[in-house]
């Protein structure tokens, strides 16, 4: 009977791991985890980079670079153009507080606001809450470091002693995983849909 009970809570642990990885969770994960040690600065500095697929130089960036490349890697699904294509038929619906003209594909795609713009209007928002069971590995998180600047970091899928989920972000010191989910005040919750729509 306990080799029966034994082999039913692996079947189950084996159904919750397939699925992780069929909805895109575990690939969103591993691609950040991998910037882990080669993102070793934070950088803001605006950059003229390639369109489409442009990145800065690995070794720096910003929170939302931490996003970009992992769902760069993960899917294959390029931020940068789905952003600046969305800002170009669109950009009355994004944040106007760059006192910008016309959308600018060098760092759209690297300011939070924009990304939870975007990420609002391909409806992947779900609910705020407080429970750390909410927010599964792959999710996207925005937050407000005091006093008012933006942050945005992926959820892992390693938690604390009390099952908090850590997350991947870089806050100032390269991409590091950290355990910090509820630290700040969250602002949106998103999470994608795999494949995620575009290319």
């Amino acid at each position: 009977m306990r080799s029966l009970h034994l082999l039913f809570l692996l079947l189950l642990s084996s159904i919750g791991s397939a699925q992780d990885r069929v909805m895109g969770r575990v690939e969103i994960v591993e691609a950040a985890r991998s910037q882990i040690g080669k993102t070793i600065r934070y950088s803001p500095d605006y950059m003229v980079i390639d369109y489409p697929g442009g990145d800065i130089p690995l070794d720096s960036g910003v929170c939302t670079d931490v996003v970009v490349r992992a769902l760069r890697q993960a899917f294959q699904f390029d931020l940068q153009k789905q952003v600046h294509q969305d800002m170009k038929a669109h950009f009355s619906a994004y944040p106007a507080q760059w006192g910008l003209k016309r959308p600018d594909r060098n760092i759209d795609h690297r300011r939070v606001p924009n990304l939870a713009t975007f990420f609002k209007r391909r409806g992947l928002a779900i609910p705020i809450t407080d429970r750390p069971e909410d927010y599964q590995p792959g999710d996207i998180v925005t937050c407000t470091v005091p006093p008012h600047l933006p942050h945005i970091m992926i959820v892992s899928d390693r938690k604390t002693s009390d099952s908090c989920p850590f997350v991947i972000h870089n806050i100032g010191a390269g991409t590091r995983e950290d355990d910090c989910l509820f630290d700040f005040p969250i602002t949106g919750h998103f999470r994608f849909k795999v494949p995620p729509d575009g290319d």
